[in-house]
């Protein structure tokens, strides 16, 4: 391709706009651009004084290697050389004009696009006469279909300083990874997406529980691992408070740009709950996938859910944390690729307009009001058969499952990671003195649960509303076992379980160093038991401190019940659990668990 020329239709171009073309030429891109506002510019006036399309095309380097002009619809384009390799874009990228104001890619445009496989096709709606006020719009490849055939999609439109803004290698960079993966060309098709972590100490540095923002951060470690991503670098960054459009700044943005651009990063990973227009600023800015904690969080619960009540759950709280941001996924391209932020039922919602989320939204939560009305009905049964209940607690990771499978012989699933269950579990359980109890393990409680969890997961943690005790698991060997315990209770005041009647096990003692004395001064406390749920020690002396909790009052008598008291024996039936019935000549004796204080109320017909 010779330097300088110009291609296309030149039929009626005067000499001094070819000469003007030309000058196209001279101009370089920044490498992190995808235009300028400067060619931008230039080449509105220039098809606005010939009313043709004019079309440059940009190396990834910034160069201008060829420019081209067209008639009013159309323009030719060049033999344009690039990569093409399997899942490689050509590393070329077209910017060219519509005449007639409108930035919306043609079909022709989409079809340059796919068939020359350029890295982008920029189009530019030129207003007159004030080219400021021009628009764009622009198109990329993002991925193969099951025939192999090439999907695109197109952002915008876009004013010019917005499209200044964005870091256009990372997004090219991305596509080519996403197009690897679906090719089979390269080794990335199994392996873990490279992220970064962001996090922003402010207003003091400590959280209202006592977590330091580097505290934060190490937990955010934990979440990324968890959800199968690997974690490239930490970043921390300190403002009086948070930038409205950038969040952490746009200086520092922009050097994470650099950054996620030279070590290959897929992800960015924001440690606090981002505005739909702070992820959309940083996403162009930075050019990959932004997610920040609560997307996080609900990828690993859309990983977790097994149950179709589990699912249904975690999909009306990924639907109400899409919703306000269906109109900023903007450049993320994460329903494209697949990969963290983007799996469980949710995903397929992110293209629907808001009409049709919101009666999603309203399905499901018809879906899981029934479940609720399920729940009731056993606890109403559980209730009158004087059964009491008891529910695990405590933040992700502390040993609730592995205590439920150690105390009722279960085998539920149980792993030493982060929300590794999802889905509640009742079992029943044996106490001292041959009495029973039903021991329910809920959900992993963590620092900011995002709301989204609490209102969607209501109906199972109502558990947790209605049991008569609750066993707070806290992980002692963690260094921040007081900072964890204090996110759990923050969670159950939303919920309104704090009054409950609480007993404190401290798990994990296994862990502690010898000599730490820990135990013993913990063991001191009221209403608190140390414990090894792994290897049963003073698993014991947890069941008789449940049993003095429960207050179990609920006890078995006999009632003779004469023929002519109906109303006598109904009550009965009504108040308790009838074990056994006989017919006898004086009346109906009974056999019924009950209430202790309830008793009293049968007193004449008590046999001893």
């Amino acid at each position: 391709m010779a330097q300088n020329n110009i291609y296309g239709n030149l039929k009626g171009i005067r000499n001094s706009v070819i000469e003007e073309l030309k000058t196209l030429y001279e101009l370089r891109l920044d490498a992190g651009q995808l235009v300028t506002a400067e060619l931008a510019l230039k080449l509105a006036d220039i098809t606005d004084f010939i009313n043709r399309e004019v079309s440059v095309y940009i190396s990834r380097s910034g160069q201008v290697l060829a420019v081209a002009v067209g008639d009013d619809q159309s323009v030719e384009l060049p033999p344009i050389e690039g990569r093409r390799g399997a899942g490689r874009l050509s590393g070329v990228r077209c910017v060219h004009t519509h005449p007639n104001g409108n930035p919306a890619l043609s079909g022709v445009d989409i079809s340059a696009l796919k068939n020359n496989r350029f890295d982008a096709m920029v189009a530019i709606g030129v207003t007159a006469p004030d080219f400021a006020q021009s628009t764009l719009s622009f198109g990329m490849i993002t991925s193969m279909d099951d025939n192999e055939q090439y999907q695109t999609e197109c952002y915008g439109p876009l004013a010019l300083e917005q499209a200044e803004s964005i870091f256009f290698p990372n997004l090219a960079a991305m596509v080519e990874r996403i197009l690897e993966k679906q090719s089979g060309s390269s080794s990335l098709a199994q392996s873990a997406e490279r992220a970064i972590l962001v996090g922003m100490e402010y207003g003091g540095g400590v959280s209202s529980i006592g977590w330091t923002a580097e505290d934060s951060l190490e937990e955010l470690k934990q979440l990324a691992d968890t959800a199968g991503a690997q974690v490239v670098a930490k970043f921390l960054q300190k403002r009086p408070k948070p930038d409205p459009a950038f969040f952490i700044g746009k200086g520092k943005v922009q050097e994470l740009a650099l950054y996620v651009q030279q070590e290959n990063v897929d992800l960015c990973i924001f440690d606090d709950e981002l505005s739909p227009a702070q992820q959309r600023n940083i996403e162009q800015a930075m050019g990959v996938r932004v997610l920040d904690r609560t997307a996080l969080i609900l990828d690993i619960f859309a990983q977790r859910a097994r149950t179709n009540e589990g699912k249904l759950q975690v999909e009306l709280a990924q639907l109400q944390y899409t919703l306000p941001r269906i109109m900023g996924k903007g450049l993320s391209l994460s329903r494209l690729g697949g990969g963290i932020g983007t799996r469980g039922p949710g995903e397929t919602k992110l293209e629907v307009d808001r009409r049709r989320i919101r009666d999603r939204i309203a399905y499901i939560k018809e879906c899981i009001g029934k479940v609720k009305n399920v729940r009731t009905l056993h606890r109403a049964g559980r209730a009158k058969a004087s059964v009491p209940t008891v529910s695990l607690v405590g933040y992700t990771n502390a040993g609730k499952s592995t205590l439920l499978n150690t105390l009722t012989n279960s085998d539920i699933y149980a792993r030493d990671q982060l929300f590794a269950t999802l889905d509640p579990t009742t079992r029943q359980l044996e106490l001292p003195h041959k009495q029973q109890a039903i021991l329910t393990d809920t959900v992993g409680f963590i620092q900011r649960l995002p709301h989204q969890l609490v209102a969607a997961f209501q109906s199972t943690l109502e558990e947790v509303v209605e049991a008569d005790v609750l066993l707070h698991v806290i992980d002692v060997s963690h260094e921040l076992y007081k900072e964890q315990s204090n996110a759990v209770y923050q969670v159950l005041d939303e919920l309104g379980a704090r009054d409950k009647t609480i007993i404190t096990v401290y798990n994990k003692i296994d862990k502690l160093p010898e000599g730490s004395g820990l135990p013993e001064r913990l063991a001191k406390e009221e209403n608190s038991v140390c414990i090894s749920a792994k290897s049963g020690v003073n698993l014991d002396v947890l069941l008789e401190l449940i049993a003095e909790n429960l207050k179990l009052k609920a006890v078995e008598a006999s009632f003779l019940i004469p023929y002519s008291d109906s109303a006598a024996a109904a009550r009965l039936h009504e108040a308790g659990t009838v074990l056994e019935q006989e017919y006898l000549a004086e009346g109906t004796l009974l056999k019924v668990r009950l209430e202790a204080e309830q008793v009293s109320a049968f007193e004449q017909y008590l046999q001893k």
